[in-house]
């Protein structure tokens, strides 16, 4: 498998744009910090920032020239400026020209397919960047919910997608918004990768009307039609069938695009799953078939639950790629080739991600009764995918330890800004509640379950 690196000019800590083919959107954080206020620093470029400052954050003062020197200082003070900037730009273009080439230790386990995908990834420091700061993005936003469950302000069902996170990173690294992308009920990450924002993702969470689903969806259907994301669904195994469908649709409509049905091991032996796959194999669909496979379907081991544990090679006729999900830039360079495979008509493609999760199936669900938690730290410790990132990043002397720290803090800032404003935000109206039932609702009459006092209708 290969793996690619992204290289960056350093940007504001708050914006790293998303770097796809087919993005003019602004990024999650990029939404967050220019609804939180205007702070002078969140305007000023993060590596310029940090060079005026000292690491406590005070403003350092200027030396005074000598005496005697003033008006030579001066005539050099006014040429200082525009030099500077020009060395900054050259430097600038510099590190952006320079290409870093990631190497992917664990190879890909193939099926049915003579070739595989690269076994080295190709980047530059401002993609590089970006990936750090989009999983990193994910990773609070999911710490938040998980907070803002545990108060009670956000209510049913929360599955979160932490240690997962190098999955939809990846894969939107490969995609753009023209390929259509459907998953499961664990679609927090999903959704912002889509270019769905943190403030719209704790919105629907809280089940308010500026939420992505008018708060009317929560956690388990997220949803942003206009980038080709058509949902998270919390019927296990349903995935498949759906982009089977859009598939379907993409090549009736002649699209040059493909369909991403993502579902986790835990529907891996539904029977859906497999009429889904004979289908698109029998018309050749471009569909990429991914399996998210954290090892646990709920708190069932795959190898209980499965005579088979493997899912990239159970279908004879449909080929299938497994990759190391835990690697950003093996799941880009996987879905590269998997993009690529089925737009040259050659139909379906299995993708299997081997990743692993944090939490629990759902916030319900402690995590610990079928693993231990020595497991969850050796993960953490040995493979997780922000750190793997984390680490090329201070290899290749793209940014420092500090400011990678100060990054992390303006995210966990602009995050838990965007909760605080979420919480905040409108509770959909009485008369929304049965609204969206019927095509045409006006008229509509609700009654509650004693028939005569409550009673809501529709305008």
């Amino acid at each position: 498998m290969k793996k690619g690196c992204m290289s960056s000019t350093m940007k504001l800590a708050a914006s790293f744009p998303l770097t796809k083919s087919s993005r003019s959107l602004l990024s999650p954080l990029e939404f967050s910090t220019q609804s939180s206020g205007n702070n002078i620093e969140s305007r000023i470029p993060w590596r310029a920032w940090t060079s005026v400052k000292n690491h406590h954050g005070k403003q350092q003062q200027h030396m005074r020239p000598p005496s005697g020197t003033v008006a030579a200082y001066s005539a050099q003070s006014e040429e200082q400026p525009q030099q500077q900037e020009e060395e900054k730009t050259a430097d600038e273009q510099k590190t952006k020209a320079r290409e870093i080439v990631v190497e992917i230790p664990v190879d890909y386990d193939l099926h049915l397919l003579e070739s595989a995908p690269s076994r080295s990834s190709v980047t530059n420091s401002e993609d590089l960047m970006s990936i750090y700061h989009e999983m990193s993005v994910i990773r609070r936003v999911e710490i938040t919910a998980d907070m803002l469950f545990k108060s009670q302000q956000i209510r049913g069902f929360c599955h979160l997608y932490d240690g997962q996170e190098a999955v939809c990173v990846g894969m939107e690294k490969a995609l753009n918004f023209d390929d259509s992308v459907i998953t499961a009920y664990r679609d927090h990450g999903i959704f912002i990768g889509r270019g769905g924002t943190i403030f719209e993702t704790f919105s629907e969470l809280m089940g308010k009307r500026t939420g992505c689903a008018n708060g009317k969806g929560g956690s388990m259907h997220l949803y942003k039609r206009e980038n080709n994301f058509w949902g998270g669904w919390g019927i296990v195994g349903t995935s498949p069938p759906l982009g089977t469908g859009l598939a379907f649709a993409h090549k009736y409509l002649k699209k040059p695009n493909v369909v991403v049905a993502i579902y986790g091991d835990g529907a891996a032996n539904q029977g859906q799953l497999y009429e889904a796959q004979n289908l698109a194999a029998l018309w050749e669909l471009p569909i990429i078939f991914l399996i998210e496979n954290n090892h646990f379907g709920m708190g069932t081991a795959e190898w209980r639950a499965s005579k088979k544990p493997a899912y990239y090679d159970r279908i004879s006729y449909i080929p299938g790629v497994k990759a190391d999900g835990m690697d950003v830039f093996a799941i880009k360079e996987a879905f590269q080739y998997c993009k690529e495979y089925c737009l040259g008509g050659k139909g379906p493609i299995m993708l299997e991600a081997d990743t692993y999760r944090y939490h629990g199936h759902s916030m319900s669900d402690p995590g610990s009764t079928y693993r231990s938690r020595n497991e969850i730290q050796g993960i953490r410790r040995e493979r997780d995918p922000i750190e793997h990132v984390r680490k090329i990043i201070l290899q290749e002397e793209i940014a420092t330890k500090e400011e990678l720290k100060d990054l992390d803090k303006q995210i966990r800032r602009d995050v838990e800004d965007a909760a605080a404003k979420a919480r905040e935000a409108e509770q959909p109206r009485d008369d929304e509640l049965f609204a969206n039932i019927y095509k045409k609702d006006s008229g509509l009459i609700a009654y509650g379950c004693d028939r005569k006092k409550t009673r809501i209708q529709m305008p």
